[in-house]
């Protein structure tokens, strides 16, 4: 799509990583000022009109609101998609497989801070995306060719 990837564990504070490093799960204390920042980089392509990817593992509701809103979700404590105005346009991609194949795809991961026994952890917290969240559901049985075309297919028509 030609767009700017980012990766938001590039984004974690070393704090979160170091903890995470220790086996350690993060919890929303830990997340919240992360997400925070995720939000401002998305915020400014969006004021520079360029679109972005980031991968993320935005687990909770909450956590995507906070990529959509930044600090005003949970000042507001909002429980509903915030209004148009200040609303960022995100497509949430949920990349649906079970905890073996992400397992596995973990266990080849080298050089991570994030070790594979925190991955229980991980689908403890999960809040899959429902609506009214903007979102579509991809699984993880299908190849990553597959993958990849699915979820461009879901961009390019809006």
């Amino acid at each position: 799509l030609g767009w700017k990837f980012y990766d938001a564990d590039d984004y974690h504070p070393l704090e979160n990583k170091k903890k995470m490093a220790e086996g350690m799960p993060l919890n929303d204390e830990d997340r919240i000022p992360w997400l925070r920042a995720l939000h401002d980089i998305l915020r400014r392509e969006d004021t520079s009109r360029q679109n972005a990817i980031l991968a993320c593992s935005a687990l909770k509701k909450m956590y995507r609101r906070v990529l959509i809103s930044g600090a005003s979700a949970i000042e507001r404590n909002q429980t509903e998609q915030p209004g148009e105005d200040q609303a960022l346009k995100i497509l949430f991609v949920h990349l649906d497989g079970s905890m073996d194949i992400i397992a596995g795809r973990l266990q080849k991961r080298r050089g991570h801070f994030m070790p594979p026994e925190l991955l229980k952890s991980q689908f403890d917290t999960l809040e899959p995306p429902c609506a009214p969240e903007n979102f579509i559901t991809v699984s993880l049985e299908k190849s990553l060719p597959e993958i990849v075309l699915e979820i461009e297919s879901a961009i390019l028509q809006g």
